[in-house]
């Protein structure tokens, strides 16, 4: 006999183990369905984040940069340290731990809250009095009905035409986090946030990396004078990286990989690498959940068709995260989940898109939320702009760290804060004070009358706002 539930959740991603846990804790009987394992076969609630995405990149993203610092800056800071090794075995172990630990934490908290999981695969099978009715094809194989259905199945990596993923030579973001041996010379097709935290993470191993992007501007979508700045910081590191280049047909080989390339200029290239990393976005997961069965609507492009609440064609079946509109991100499909869970249970749940945070956690972190400058003059909108360096800022120099800026943007004649963008040092950590004022439709006078803490590295977020008026007080 099927097992009833007001509410179950496909996928237990950031969207969709937090669905489920606030739907628990709305006093709804709830369920979340997930088929991600560990090599033994474990679960491994999570989703993309966890296992191959968020996390393991950040804590490779962390093991390098302490790598990267004590061969190349602890000597500035009186340190000296000789015959330097690393062993790339235990670095990737420790990124394998880190992961495990997110794993239990979620099913910890599943039980806490009286989430029931089921480990495997679930799709609709149909509609049926109370709701719908669904199956979990896996371990815990089950048939279920539920009153209301989240579906936050995630995206999986896009593949170049006609060239898989062997996650050995032509790798995804899955592959990168993996590698076996430092790659003498790596090649990123893409240069979006995850190829180049990717390439960031092996250039401070030792890789020589070339990075190839189609777009003619680098990091299009963020504030160009903050690219700028990215770009310039990032070659200085040791990556190099080519925009509005077309490549041709890559040829994996058996310890190589060839990949043809015509730069901007019109003039054509080989590059031939040891691995190479395919980061060229990533599609929404559909296939297996039932879609066409009951008349689920998909957009063009495969995502789970949805409106401003998250709901989809179908009564009382919403979707959220990867798997719908909008900026492929951990927070953004949370904030959601947690919107569509107070929904149905009577609330006013809303997400505002236009104060989601984006993050990308190279060295220098780059951060950034609302308008860019470029948008802002698309749109003749009439603002002033007020930017703070980070070698200005005496927490920056202690810590030896003194590239980038805060950089605010106001409106002219109200002072709202419209846009705020960081190239710099915990860049990731700052950037939550702008997205707070904004929420409150604050002004950069607001930002720059708080007693910031001293010495910060924040302090450059009230330092930008101040020069918004022409008026900083310590550049």
């Amino acid at each position: 006999m099927a097992k009833k539930f007001d509410v179950v959740v496909i996928g237990a991603g950031p969207g969709g183990y937090i669905a489920a846990i606030r739907v628990a804790q709305l006093g709804q009987s709830v369920a979340c369905i997930d088929a991600w394992s560990t090599p033994e076969g474990k679960p491994a609630p999570g989703g993309t984040c966890t296992n191959v995405g968020c996390i393991p990149s950040k804590a490779l993203l962390q093991s390098s940069e302490h790598y990267h610092q004590v061969k190349n800056t602890f000597a500035e800071h009186g340190i000296s340290a000789k015959d330097v090794q690393l062993d790339l075995d235990k670095l990737l172990g420790r990124k394998d731990k880190v992961v495990s630990q997110n794993n239990d934490g979620i099913l910890y908290l599943f039980k806490k809250n009286k989430v029931k999981f089921f480990h495997g695969t679930g799709s609709f099978v149909s509609q049926v009095d109370g709701g719908w009715s669904l199956r979990v094809d896996g371990p815990d194989k089950a048939d279920l009905v539920a009153r209301h259905v989240i579906i936050a199945t995630g995206s999986s990596p896009r593949a170049l035409p006609d060239l898989p993923f062997d996650e050995d030579r032509i790798l995804s973001n899955d592959g990168a986090l993996r590698i076996p041996d430092v790659p003498g010379k790596l090649g990123v097709i893409g240069a979006g946030a995850i190829g180049l935290e990717m390439a960031s993470v092996w250039s401070r191993l030792g890789s020589k990396v070339t990075m190839l992007e189609a777009l003619p501007d680098f990091l299009a979508n963020v504030d160009q004078q903050t690219a700028k700045e990215t770009r310039k910081a990032l070659t200085a590191h040791g990556l190099t990286i080519h925009t509005g280049v077309k490549t041709g047909t890559v040829a994996p080989k058996k310890k190589t990989v060839s990949v043809p390339y015509t730069d901007a200029d019109g003039k054509e290239h080989t590059l031939s690498v040891d691995r190479l990393i395919v980061s060229i976005g990533r599609v929404p997961n559909t296939d297996g959940l039932g879609a066409d069965t009951v008349g689920l609507k998909l957009d063009e492009r495969g995502f789970v068709a949805v409106n401003n609440d998250c709901r989809t064609n179908l009564n009382n079946v919403w979707a959220v995260g990867d798997v719908v509109r909008g900026p492929m991100l951990a927070h953004k499909a949370e904030v959601e989940g947690v919107a569509v869970a107070e929904i149905i249970a009577g609330q006013h749940g809303h997400v505002d898109y236009h104060l989601i945070p984006s993050v990308i956690y190279t060295s220098p972190e780059v951060a950034w939320v609302g308008q860019t400058e470029q948008q802002l003059k698309a749109d003749g909108h009439d603002y002033r702009a007020g930017s703070f360096p980070f070698m200005a800022n005496g927490r920056a120099r202690a810590l030896g760290d003194t590239t980038g800026f805060v950089k605010v943007l106001a409106d002219s004649k109200t002072d709202e804060v419209l846009g705020v963008h960081i190239v710099g040092p915990q860049a990731s950590e700052i950037i939550d004070e702008a997205a707070a004022i904004m929420a409150f439709r604050g002004a950069a006078e607001d930002i720059a009358r708080i007693c910031h803490a001293h010495p910060t590295l924040s302090e450059s977020m009230k330092e930008a706002a101040l020069a918004v008026d022409g008026r900083t007080l310590n550049f």
